[in-house]
């Protein structure tokens, strides 16, 4: 089922994102497991959800204008969040992949949002904790993901927008409304 998407991959990413990729596809599927989702829709998920990373600018900058899709003013000043837009309009519009959900989670996969789907949830926290990650806090963030989505969410946005502000990076819209949302469900 996923030999063919495996083998784009390959062709479209470098090494370590390829098994990046893997990895990515591995813990959204063990995610998917633990809180009742779609275990083979979060392995497609989060096998493809950077099939546009090693992209450039410019190609990615086509594929915008070729499917219409206009970038607000933090996304034009932050290439780093294109391959998720790009991503989601590749899987739909090249590879003709059907599933809103899945298109859904690949599009919010870097900056989150409000009113986020389990799926959705599962992919942007598989990004965080794949066996391949090493950055400074991923144990908490991998415990965080088994103890409940919602506390693996809250942890993940408060570590977004910290690392971001600390380096003077714009956050995106969405960041902000997801970060919000957890606030005002939690009042604590």
């Amino acid at each position: 089922m996923y030999s063919e998407y495996i083998e784009i991959l390959r062709s479209r990413l470098k090494p370590y994102r390829f098994e990046h990729s893997l990895n990515v596809a591995d813990s959204a599927a063990d995610l998917a497991e633990k809180y009742g989702a779609d275990k083979d829709r979060a392995y497609l998920a989060g096998l493809l959800h950077d099939i546009c990373k090693n992209d450039t600018e410019e190609n990615q900058l086509q594929m915008f204008d070729e499917f219409g899709i206009i970038l607000d003013s933090v996304q034009k000043s932050q290439p780093k969040l294109w391959h998720a837009i790009s991503g989601a309009a590749y899987i739909k519009n090249v590879l003709n992949i059907c599933d809103d959900e899945i298109i859904s989670a690949i599009r919010y996969h870097t900056t989150a949002k409000a009113d986020m789907t389990l799926l959705e949830k599962i992919l942007y926290i598989a990004d965080y904790i794949s066996a391949d990650r090493d950055y400074n806090g991923v144990d908490e963030m991998r415990e965080a993901a088994y103890i409940s989505i919602e506390k693996a969410m809250e942890v993940a946005l408060q570590f977004t927008i910290t690392d971001l502000s600390e380096r003077f990076k714009p956050i995106h819209k969405d960041t902000l409304e997801a970060y919000n949302q957890i606030c005002l469900i939690r009042k604590d």
